[in-house]
């Protein structure tokens, strides 16, 4: 566990999406203000807006990636290439260790639920989803590559 892995879970709890979460809980290292952060990530939680697509906690360790070593310079294009392999990377080590990086395949949900409606979370969906090892996980993998790269 790490501080920012434990805060990404008490977001996550509180109420605030996956993809929220992760974006927030990373403000120290971005320089985003907390409402900022929360705004830039509302749209991709459960998979972007809840199309299941890929994995809201997952968008949000992109995001926070790119504001710590992400590039400006369209004509950089080494620059370019080593934060996509970088992004790349992540996204393998994800995918490695869960499976997929694919929201719908990480929760395999039933295919008649209705998608529009945000779900009122409770200890019992906690637990029968893994969202929230997924937000946590996600922040210990920038918390390592974070250290790493200091």
């Amino acid at each position: 566990m790490s501080k920012h892995s434990d805060l990404a879970k008490e977001l996550f709890k509180q109420g605030y999406n996956c993809s929220q979460s992760v974006v927030a809980a990373f403000c120290d290292e971005t320089g985003l203000d907390f409402d900022t952060s929360l705004r830039i990530a509302s749209s991709f939680g459960a998979g972007m807006g809840r199309l299941r697509e890929v994995c809201g906690a997952v968008s949000g360790m992109f995001m926070v990636l790119g504001m710590k070593y992400g590039y400006t310079d369209p004509s950089a294009k080494q620059v370019k290439m080593e934060h996509y392999r970088l992004i790349q990377d992540m996204a393998r080590r994800f995918e490695h260790e869960n499976g997929s990086i694919i929201c719908r395949e990480l929760l395999n949900p039933s295919r008649n639920a209705d998608r529009t409606v945000p779900r009122e979370e409770t200890d019992s969906s906690y637990r029968k989803r893994p969202c929230i090892e997924l937000v946590e996980q996600v922040a210990m993998m920038l918390d390592e590559y974070i250290l790493d790269k200091k």
